[in-house]
């Protein structure tokens, strides 16, 4: 069998990997996930037909995320395909000002990502213990990430700066944005579609759990939802979007809610979940008949569609519409609420094309071409890791 790269992908509460073959195309080998971490975890196993391999309930209330890899390299082991891997290659959330390319995750390497944990405290110690995992049962095996900052790396100074002291601004307090390896993947596809120009001015709609916009144009962003951390810019599942931060002093200095008390408030129990009271998962929301329940699924149709407006002067018009991530790309009424609250923009969206889940679901009279396409972040980690391994002195 040919050499292999793994590719391991984190998170919040899950875990998803993927073993490509180390050719032209990257080959797909086997890919995996281990859902809802921290509730009654689930690990599910695809082969390389896009057969269901396994359905695996692991009869435990939860596991860490280094009992994840754990599991998916027994698993491998089992299948007798550990020996074919040369590369375990990571998303990793944050690097800084840093890291704009793949990097090789030796000590050093290591160590500068912990420094960024303050920036990213909830994802980074995440990302790197898998790294730790990995080293500890693989030691031999060369270790790379990619990082979900790197794609906004090229946009303006001002697309970065935010109205603070400019010594703050010099100590790493700017806009990052984040998502940017699921946006790798859908440049990747649309210059495959379009050519060099990759769809024109396009915005990109990365609607999970974690939700943001991307205005890109030719492929290469100019302007993202998400800033300083993933808290900002749209409501999400559990994170409360953009807030005014005067919120923030006030919960602090009037309610007396110490730091951690803020956080936790504003990461896990607001968005969705808290506007709903009911759940972050939009599904449930959809299906709920309960005022609350439809009120949070309206206000983040609205933030959306108020959002597309800011990316769309950014990029002074718009051509192209791309849904993805697991609202984004299995949800056509969400699809329909945001083409209809964005109408203005020139979208129109063919109703049966989008109930059918067809790729263009553009109307006829739309002026903006409105595409589903599958992100696909596990293959656009080993993409940028097979590049960067041909373009530099590293031994492959």
């Amino acid at each position: 069998m040919s050499n292999s790269l793994l590719v391991l992908n984190a998170g919040s509460s899950s875990l998803k990997y993927a073993l490509f073959e180390r050719r032209e195309n990257l080959p797909i080998l086997l890919r995996g996930s281990i859902s809802s971490l921290d509730h009654t975890p689930q690990m599910k196993i695809v082969d390389n037909c896009g057969c269901a391999g396994a359905d695996i309930h692991l009869a435990k209330d939860s596991i860490s995320i280094g009992e994840a890899v754990n599991l998916v390299i027994s698993d491998l082991e089992d299948r007798q395909l550990s020996s074919t891997i040369e590369i375990v290659g990571h998303r990793i959330v944050h690097g800084g000002t840093l890291f704009s390319s793949p990097a090789l995750l030796d000590d050093k390497t290591v160590e500068q990502l912990r420094h960024l944990v303050p920036l990213a405290p909830m994802h980074q110690p995440r990302n790197l213990e898998i790294v730790e995992a990995v080293r500890g049962n693989w030691p031999k095996i060369r270790q790379f990430g990619w990082f979900d900052t790197a794609f906004h790396g090229h946009r303006s100074r001002l697309a970065k700066l935010y109205g603070l002291p400019r010594e703050l601004t010099e100590s790493g307090i700017i806009s990052y944005g984040f998502h940017g390896i699921s946006y790798t993947s859908i440049a990747s596809q649309l210059t495959s579609k379009f050519g060099a120009m990759a769809g024109g001015r396009t915005i990109v709609a990365h609607l999970g759990s974690g939700a943001s916009l991307c205005a890109m144009h030719a492929g290469v962003s100019v302007a993202t939802t998400m800033g300083f951390s993933p808290l900002d810019g749209l409501i999400m599942s559990t994170r409360c979007g953009s807030l005014d931060p005067a919120v923030i002093l006030h919960l602090i200095k009037y309610r007396g809610m110490d730091v951690d008390e803020v956080a936790d408030l504003l990461e896990s129990r607001s968005g969705l979940f808290g506007v709903s009271g009911i759940s972050g998962d939009m599904q449930t929301l959809l299906d709920s008949q309960d005022a609350f329940a439809q009120e949070a699924v309206d206000l983040f149709v609205y933030t959306i569609a108020r959002e597309m407006g800011a990316m769309t002067a950014a990029l002074r018009g718009l051509d192209t519409l791309v849904f993805c991530a697991g609202i984004g790309e299995n949800s056509p009424l969400i699809r329909q609420k945001i083409g209809e609250a964005a109408d203005w923009l020139g979208i129109k969206i063919d109703a049966q094309r989008n109930w059918w889940g067809e790729e263009d679901i553009s109307a006829p009279s739309s002026k903006v071409k409105v595409l589903v396409i599958r992100t696909d972040e596990e293959r656009a980690v080993a993409s940028q890791i097979m590049q960067f391994l041909r373009e530099t002195s590293i031994p492959h």
